[in-house]
């Protein structure tokens, strides 16, 4: 099996979208979560070699969610995908830890290429 990715966003459609382009390559999607607080629950139960986590969301957004995660695995490897591509909430991001940001809408080859070097494909 591919490399272990948890998918964090309160979107279905998006979580679907996300899962069929990582598991079409290869990658195991062993989570879903719809907002921070599952993503962090789910994160400490299945300690992913990735978590792709939407900013805005219901009960806990995801930077808050992302930095609850880096206390717990100050190694862990979080891509952040999300609408929010102003300047602003990228440099957030990438400071609170996030090792990469795309920017939604996004294709799938950048997904790809972006996680590969994120996992050192």
């Amino acid at each position: 099996m591919g490399q272990k990715i948890l998918i964090v966003d309160d979107a279905s459609f998006m979580r679907l979208n996300l899962k069929n382009i990582l598991e079409g390559a290869g990658y195991e999607v062993v989570g879903e979560a719809n907002d921070g607080n599952e993503g962090v629950r789910l994160f400490k139960e299945i300690r992913p070699d990735l978590i792709t986590m939407d900013i805005t969301m219901p009960e806990k957004d995801g930077i808050t969610a992302m930095k609850e995660i880096l206390e717990i695995d100050p190694a862990a490897r979080v891509l952040i995908i999300s609408a929010m591509g102003q300047e602003a909430y990228i440099k957030k991001a990438i400071v609170g830890g996030a090792r990469h940001f795309i920017v939604k809408p996004f294709k799938q080859d950048n997904v790809l290429n972006v996680i590969g070097k994120v996992l050192g494909d």
